[in-house]
């Protein structure tokens, strides 16, 4: 996942297939409720723009970025819905034009960081590298919250195995971000992409796994549905134990979303960081 050209180009073609959805609905659309209690359709594609001109400031004025961070540290419950909300305001094809113009921008700055030059975030400093696979994360877990609200089932495709990675990084953030203790048994991730290919992440001689679909991993991950609405096969408590708490992103642990037997309308939206748990780096995920 170091490779900064291919994840900026799946990152790029990630946001065009949304880009794509939410370009050909209506304004009634726009203002459609998702699975995350009080955002719309709006307020999503308003907190991927936020969080890509973020990420940009970051990338090309250190020093304003700063300032930046340490308003949204001094309100950490309210800062990422104040973002959102804020943009949710615009016209639709006012904020669209926003979104593409903010993530074309960060697009350009990323492929013009040095290898290895790291830059200031919500945490500790990251790469290009890590950024984009942030941000391609978070532009695909958003991007199945509009999806859903709009009634499309999108076509998984294989850029997903970034989010699978950051997935299986993140094991030892889940438990330390609830104060659990962290398990010292590795857990074996084999999983099946889209594509029909074989992901395989942790060691081969691990005596507790976890296996099945790839996407469904990917959902559970960040927190777009419950462990018992997927087909994985946990061996081990461990295992199991896991894939009951996973989560992909930072900030306080998510509540995730409700089993579909007992899924209100409007589902719960997981506490959302603005990067992925320091344990997933060098990718780093979605809020």
């Amino acid at each position: 996942m170091s490779d900064p050209v291919v994840v900026l180009d799946d990152l790029r073609d990630e946001s065009d297939e949304l880009d794509r959805l939410v370009g050909e609905s209506s304004e009634e659309q726009w203002a459609a409720p998702t699975p995350a209690a009080g955002w719309t359709v709006a307020h999503q594609v308003a907190h991927l723009a936020w969080t890509d001109r973020a990420a940009l400031l970051a990338v090309t004025d250190p020093d304003g970025f700063a300032a930046e961070a340490a308003k949204a540290l001094a309100a950490p419950e309210r800062f990422v819905d104040e973002g959102a909300e804020e943009g949710a305001k615009l016209p639709p094809g006012e904020l669209l034009a926003h979104w593409r113009e903010g993530r074309e921008l960060l697009q350009e700055a990323l492929r013009g960081v040095p290898a290895g030059v790291r830059f200031p975030w919500y945490g500790p400093p990251m790469s290009a590298p890590a950024m984009a696979t942030a941000r391609l994360m978070e532009t695909w877990a958003h991007g199945q919250d509009v999806a859903d609200a709009l009634g499309v089932v999108r076509a998984p495709t294989d850029r997903i195995r970034h989010v699978a990675w950051i997935g299986h990084r993140a094991r030892d953030y889940a438990y330390l971000v609830r104060g659990l203790p962290v398990p010292v048994e590795p857990v074996r991730v084999e999983l099946v992409s889209p594509s029909g290919e074989s992901w395989v992440y942790g060691p081969e001689d691990a005596a507790q796994t976890v296996t099945g679909s790839a996407l469904e991993f990917c959902l559970l991950v960040t927190q777009r549905v419950h462990r018992d609405d997927t087909s994985l096969v946990a061996v081990g408590p461990d295992a199991e134990q896991w894939l009951t708490i996973a989560q992909a992103f930072a900030g306080p642990a998510g509540p995730g979303r409700p089993a579909e037997g007992a899924r209100p309308a409007e589902g719960a939206r997981p506490a959302e960081g603005a990067r992925p748990a320091e344990g997933a780096r060098p990718g780093e995920g979605a809020r």
